[in-house]
């Protein structure tokens, strides 16, 4: 599970520091404190370095660790693109030759919109919006098109160079009520011609040798039907992306040479065997043993994991992420999963859902070094993990928060949002003083304790199965809510995590609801429903927290020279309602209650009022920052001798996006070579 970019850092006081030392694709900071973060910036987006703390305290050993992982997770690339859509590969080759070719005007209206929707496509992955998942809109015309095609001599077969501008597949991942999900979304997890029965049924036939540890059927394929017959296609070695695969085999064997200890080093060849044979079997050995592999400064995710990306939960997006370990940070925040009993006995579950042993939760404040797929550039900033509930029961899970992410997020943008959507100076004036803080409290909260708590009633299946697919959305908004409810209680004070936990929990309270149910909007098209799984859970929390309360005044809604704000009157009484949705969404949870699922989620978290969106993107025009932003990653360069052996491994920053991506389509474009 994840914690994606929360929209809330947008709004966070920074500033960018005028440091830059052009030195041609690459940037040098002027000096070790002086880092300038923010290098682009086009439609709804931005694009963002970070740095790597510690670095040059790591042994070359680790170093080797971090480079070798970097380049396998880098190698499967190509794998984000085809799963997201079926020709997404052919644009994207397309673009990019046109990008390198062209001779003719690069100062046209026309070549600054084709450069856009190219930036647009490397951002997302693909040609739907990362975000909204509606297809993206050029702004230029087929004309032109076919002008450049013409130009470069650069091909593309006809349905790919239609569908750029047509209506077909106009939503990657489509969660509307009442709809064929999976026939209607553009995800390539699925043949053509697949309907969402087809794949509940041939599902439903598949068994695990052990039912009490169910294998994640489906995690790593591509269901089609085959003269009517459906069929996997495994992602493996000699499979579906098996010339990618191959590559990140190679590489995680070199990590595993490496590997800081015995179980580090066991986990990394078992990861290569899944890689080689697909079997679902070794995928849960290999995260039994991941899990259990806490010691080291350096950790990793690699392979297809998160399924918010299928309608219906079954497959994983493929994404890695390479981690130094945050030392300090660290210690500070372990504090939270030594104490995790405390807060599953503690919470307003239903006695018979909590769990009465929360095992092995880790959780560690890391620093990224490289990532990939469908964590870049748009990443998470804080993951737990594994997924399977069974592992997280028995074994435990690895919580990370990104924090050199967060950090860059938070040094990227301004105050002016902040300024205009807070209800008053007291709003304001908190959310500056404690919002940074608030925001990794919630992460860690979030996925250390939310992931981890409450259990499934026996003889319940997974929520993939029962809640289909409004299943991610309600385990995210379940461990808001688990966030939400102690983030206001004194109990993080005396674990030594706040110095006034009422401030601090008035403030995130604050920004949870101004975000759940105003700021979150800039990143909608006016009358677009809510679509993506975290924005729609922050606004069935907030819409239903402010319908519950309504009576008692509990949240209040302010018109103030025409403009739109919510106030919280009575903090304590929203704890009361948080820790009433809590238990609910863990009912509907643990009894598989698609019925209140649905209510739930469709009632309160998709449907926009239109009147107040219209004021909210009106007010927003008066900002030139962008919605989203995403991360370029830092460049690791050997450092070697005349024989070729590795002395050292360099970290630089590159100066443009546009490098970064065209350097990454020569380098890694082994599906498109393929």
């Amino acid at each position: 599970m994840r914690i994606k970019s929360l929209f809330i850092v947008i709004f966070i006081s920074g500033f960018l520091l005028n440091c830059t030392t052009d030195n041609g694709d690459y940037y040098t900071p002027s000096s070790e404190n002086e880092f300038e973060y923010k290098i682009d910036q086009f439609a709804d987006l931005k694009i963002i370095r970070y740095q790597i703390p510690g670095w040059d305290e790591l042994t070359l050993k680790e170093k080797k660790l971090v480079y070798y992982l970097t380049q396998a997770g880098l190698s499967g690339r190509d794998i984000m693109y085809d799963q997201n859509y079926r020709h997404n590969l052919a644009i994207r080759s397309a673009l990019e030759n046109i990008y390198t070719n062209y001779t003719g005007d690069r100062s046209s209206d026309d070549w600054m919109e084709f450069e856009t929707y190219l930036k647009r496509v490397w951002f997302s992955n693909g040609i739907h919006h990362h975000y909204s998942n509606d297809k993206l809109k050029p702004g230029f015309s087929s004309d032109y098109l076919s002008e450049l095609m013409e130009a470069t001599a650069t091909e593309l077969i006809a349905e790919a160079f239609e569908v750029i501008f047509n209506d077909k597949d106009s939503k990657k991942v489509n969660l509307s009520r009442d709809a064929d999900n999976v026939l209607l979304s553009a995800i390539n997890f699925y043949g053509p011609d697949v309907r969402s029965e087809d794949v509940e049924s041939f599902y439903a036939e598949v068994t695990s040798p052990d039912p009490t540890k169910p294998l994640s059927h489906g995690l790593n394929s591509k269901l089609v039907k085959e003269d009517g017959v459906l069929k996997e296609i495994v992602y493996k070695s000699g499979g579906l992306y098996g010339a990618a695969i191959d590559e990140i085999i190679k590489w995680l064997d070199l990590a595993a040479g490496v590997a800081e200890n015995e179980p580090q080093g066991d986990a990394l060849r078992l990861l290569v065997e899944y890689y080689k044979t697909g079997d679902l079997q070794t995928w849960d050995d290999y995260n039994v043993a991941w899990t259990a592999a806490t010691d080291g400064n350096i950790d990793y995710i690699n392979s297809f994991i998160e399924v918010y990306n299928d309608p219906l939960g079954y497959r994983g997006s493929y994404e890695t992420i390479v981690q130094i370990n945050d030392f300090d940070m660290s210690r500070k925040m372990s504090v939270l999963s030594e104490n995790s009993q405390w807060f599953e006995d503690n919470s307003p579950l239903m006695q018979e859902h909590k769990k009465e042993n929360v095992v092995g939760v880790t959780y560690k404040t890391v620093n990224v070094a490289g990532e990939a797929g469908d964590a870049s550039p748009s990443t998470p900033i804080g993951v737990n993990l594994p997924n399977a509930n069974w592992i997280r029961a028995s074994v435990g899970s690895k919580s990370v928060s990104l924090g050199n992410i967060i950090h860059a997020y938070n040094n990227s943008g301004s105050s002016g949002r902040l300024k205009e959507f807070a209800h008053d100076d007291k709003e304001y004036d908190l959310e500056v003083e404690h919002g940074q803080l608030g925001d990794k409290l919630h992460t860690a909260l979030h996925e250390v304790v939310g992931h981890a708590s409450g259990q499934i009633n026996p003889g319940v299946g997974t929520p993939k199965e029962t809640l289909k697919n409004y299943s991610s959305t309600m385990e995210e908004g379940r461990a808001d809510l688990i966030g939400l409810y102690y983030l206001y209680h004194p109990k993080l004070q005396e674990l030594g995590l706040v110095e006034d936990w009422k401030a601090l929990g008035t403030a995130a309270y604050d920004g949870y609801i101004r975000n759940g149910l105003l700021t979150q909007l800039i990143r909608l098209e006016l009358g677009a429903d809510v679509e993506e799984s975290h924005m729609r859970n922050r606004q069935w929390v907030s819409a239903w927290a402010y319908k519950k309360g309504k009576e008692e005044n509990v949240i209040e809604q302010v018109k103030r020279d025409g403009n739109t704000y919510y106030n919280i009157n009575d903090y304590d009484r929203l704890r009361e309602i948080f820790g009433d949705l809590l238990r609910e969404t863990q009912r509907i949870k643990s009894e598989g209650d698609f019925q209140a699922a649905q209510d739930l989620v469709e009632g309160y978290g998709v449907k926009v009022d239109q009147e107040i969106h219209a004021e909210i993107l009106k007010r927003n025009e008066q900002f030139t920052g962008a919605a989203y932003g995403g991360f370029v990653n830092p460049e690791l360069t050997l450092i070697t001798d005349n024989s070729g052996n590795i002395n050292d491994i360099e970290v630089r920053y590159v100066n443009s996006f546009e490098y970064q991506m065209m350097k990454y389509a020569e380098d890694y474009g082994f599906l498109v070579k393929d």
